[in-house]
């Protein structure tokens, strides 16, 4: 990895200079084009029939080959809402990338407080199957989209928080640094980035304070 590449994935604790040594030594955010990423696993935002889509979906197809990355799919059959499946990085395997895992998030057809709750379930279980996939296949470090924030409909604002409270959950619990190395959080729209990036402040702020 370059140094340039290295820059770029630093993690949000060099922000947080004075609250290093926690979770957020562990989480770099960044827009930035996730199929560039020379990670271990990239997680993909798919369709319940893995056939590939638009979005990032589209995207990750095309960088990996989409022949090659949908005889893979095919093979797996489908994924279920919340769930998530690995397949080879095909092309991708050039740059570094073990494996693509693909994840289905909800759809959200209506933003009520009981259904909501539902679909923010399912949300973080996609981010929660995909690490454990990730883990299950020997990767140490794991790129995420902003799931189902695009024509899924879900909340950007919502999704932000729910996302970000799991990460700094599943990474205290996963304290001994033994199983992910990175999380790194790849957004395409500059809304999402800044709605990570007020989350993880007031994540800094609260830690100053309880130090």
């Amino acid at each position: 990895m370059s140094s340039e590449e290295t820059e770029m994935l630093a993690p949000l604790s060099k922000k947080y200079c004075d609250v290093a040594g926690n979770v957020l030594s562990r989480i770099c955010l960044l827009n930035y084009d996730i199929t560039k990423l020379k990670v271990d696993a990239i997680v993909n935002a798919a369709n319940r029939g893995l056939k590939g889509g638009g979005g990032v979906d589209g995207a990750i197809h095309l960088a990996c080959g989409h022949r090659e990355l949908q005889k893979e799919c095919q093979e797996l059959g489908h994924c279920d809402t919340g769930d998530a499946k690995a397949t080879s990085a095909c092309r991708l395997t050039a740059n570094g990338v073990k494996k693509i895992i693909h994840t289905v998030g909800p759809i959200v057809n209506s933003t009520s407080n009981q259904l909501m709750n539902g679909y923010r379930e399912q949300l973080v279980s996609c981010y929660s199957k995909s690490l454990e996939v990730a883990v299950q296949n020997g990767c140490r470090t794991i790129a995420f989209p902003c799931i189902s924030t695009g024509i899924y409909g879900y909340p950007n604002d919502d999704a932000a928080e729910s996302v970000g409270k799991f990460l700094i959950d599943w990474l205290t619990t996963n304290s001994d640094n033994s199983k992910i190395d990175m999380v790194v959080l790849c957004t395409f729209l500059q809304k999402d980035r800044q709605l990570y990036e007020n989350f993880f402040d007031k994540y800094a702020e609260f830690l100053k304070k309880n130090d």
